[in-house]
Order: C-alpha cells, then sequence, then structure tokens
C-alpha cells in the first residue's frame, strides 16, 4: 500500500459508537455561523450539538410571515425552536446555550417546556432590564459595519478583520437581508424575561461580560439572584460577545457546567482562570 495512502487511514476509522446528550444552540440577532463559529467544534467533542436556522433574516420563513403581516416575535421564535426539537430531533432533554436574544427565547422556552430542558447557559441574555441599547439598528440602517463591531467587543480591533467582517459587509447591502433583520430587532426588542427568570426550574448559569455595552451587566446579575437554580459570572475585559471574544474559556465553562453530575448551589467549576473572575454562587478553585 502506498505510504501516502496509508498514513491516511487511521485517520478515516470510525470512534466508537455511542450517544451524547444533545445541546442546542440558541443565537441572538447574529445567525447561527456568525454566533457559534468558535464554539461548536469544540463542543461536539462532549455533546450532539444542534444549531437550528430559526433567525434567518434573507431565509423564506421570516418573509413568508413579513408577507402575512405577522410579527417576528420572541413567541414566534419559541415556537419554531420547539417545532424544530420536537419533529426534527427527538432527544430530550436539552442542554440549551443561548447568547443574547436568544436568552429571551430561551427563558421562554424553559418556563413553557420544562420536561424538555436539561440545564441552561445564558450568555450576555438581553431581556433582563429596561436599559438596552442596540447598536446594531443604526449600523446596519447606516450601513456601518466598523460602529456595529465596535459595540460589541471590548477589543473591537481583534475582530475588524476576517471572514466574519467580510459576512456582513456582504449582507448589509442586501435589502431582503436587511429588512429581516429590522423587522426581528423592531418584533422582540420591547420583550422583557425577568419576571420569568424565577419560573425556570432549569439549572441555570448567567454569564456577564463586565464591559457589555448592550445588556447591563449589573440587571444580568440581578437578574440571576432571582433563578431558582441559579448561578452568575462576571467576565472581565469582555464585551457582548464572549463566546467569540472569550472563546477558550467559554468552550470550557459550558462542557464543564453541563457535565456537573449534581447541580448545587455552589458548584465547583474545574478552570484555574476564574480565579480572577467575578462569581455569584460558584465555587472557584
Amino acid at each position: 500500500m502506498p505510504a501516502s495512502l496509508s498514513q491516511w487511514i487511521p485517520r478515516l476509522r470510525p470512534q466508537h459508537y455511542g450517544r451524547k446528550p444533545s445541546l442546542v444552540l440558541v443565537n441572538g440577532l447574529a445567525e447561527q455561523p456568525e454566533s457559534w463559529y468558535k464554539n461548536h467544534r469544540y463542543w461536539r467533542r462532549h455533546f450532539d450539538v444542534f444549531m437550528p436556522n430559526v433567525l434567518v433574516y434573507d431565509g423564506e420563513a421570516i418573509h413568508t410571515r413579513l408577507r402575512q403581516k405577522l410579527p417576528i416575535s420572541v413567541d414566534y421564535l419559541v415556537e419554531q425552536l420547539y417545532i424544530y426539537l420536537t419533529q426534527f430531533v427527538q432527544s430530550p432533554p436539552y442542554h440549551l446555550v443561548a447568547s443574547s436574544l436568544g436568552g429571551k427565547v430561551t427563558v421562554e422556552f424553559a418556563v413553557k417546556y420544562p420536561e424538555l430542558v436539561n440545564r441552561v447557559v445564558l450568555l450576555c441574555p438581553s431581556g433582563m432590564g429596561d436599559d438596552e441599547r442596540l447598536p446594531i439598528v443604526e449600523g446596519v440602517r447606516k450601513n456601518d459595519m466598523r460602529a456595529l463591531v465596535e459595540s460589541v467587543f471590548y477589543k473591537p480591533r481583534r475582530h475588524t478583520d476576517g471572514e466574519l467582517v467580510r459576512f456582513y459587509k456582504r449582507s448589509f447591502p442586501n435589502r431582503r437581508w436587511r429588512v429581516g433583520m429590522l423587522k426581528a430587532v423592531q418584533d422582540t426588542k420591547e420583550h422583557s424575561v425577568r419576571s420569568k427568570m424565577r419560573m425556570v426550574k432549569a439549572p441555570t448559569l448567567l454569564v456577564s461580560g463586565e464591559n457589555d455595552r448592550i445588556c447591563d451587566p449589573v440587571e444580568a446579575r440581578a437578574a440571576a439572584t432571582e433563578l431558582p437554580s441559579g448561578q452568575f459570572l462576571s467576565i472581565p475585559r469582555c464585551g457582548h460577545a464572549p463566546q467569540i471574544e472569550k472563546s477558550r474559556l467559554i468552550n470550557r465553562l459550558v462542557v464543564d457546567y453541563l457535565t456537573q453530575r449534581k447541580s448545587t448551589s455552589r458548584l465547583r467549576l474545574a478552570l484555574p482562570p476564574l480565579r480572577r473572575y467575578k462569581t455569584d454562587g460558584v465555587a472557584t478553585p
């Protein structure tokens, strides 16, 4: 057998069979590929990862609703997620990891369908307070991609180049994409889930960026205290997208939290970097 072929054979051998826990990623106003590109491969080592595309701005689902003059509301997104999981996944209970607007959807889903939810991680979730800034709207209206990026990240220079920025440069001139995105913002921005936090039965970890300029970290910390089985983690030098800015930490944090055998009020997170971080209800090493 040629050496060039034989050296590849071990890599092609299938892994041992075994089902993994189901992990569902719920994106915010950024669409799925742009939300989790630094995370999903790592998490697939430990979970069966599902990324439902319930919010595609130039997709037919949203524009069918627009033609029917129906809202792109949080309730609509919750039901889309329910249909996806019950019809096309069918492996409950599910771990849910959500970002920004996805936090609203996940909280409502966890309250409405508690039997389907295992554990929850909320990353800079919106809907926790009244004071939320949406620079993405002005960025899209003015076709100012740089302003949009700078509002999301603590150190925007690290994220102003590369495929992520090229994607938004391609999308901004697309009127169909722009209309779908602005309509989704308009129909979801006033939806608050603060009153629902005490009804979330699933163990929940709420993560906030200390320098988040979109969702108030103070409100996030206060909201976490209302969770019946909630814990809070504040990450310094981090903006509104910790799964991108602090991807290595978030990748390990999510695995550690979701694979702990017991859910207790003081869950030990085996992550040495957490010694520097402000935590509530979390015992650091």
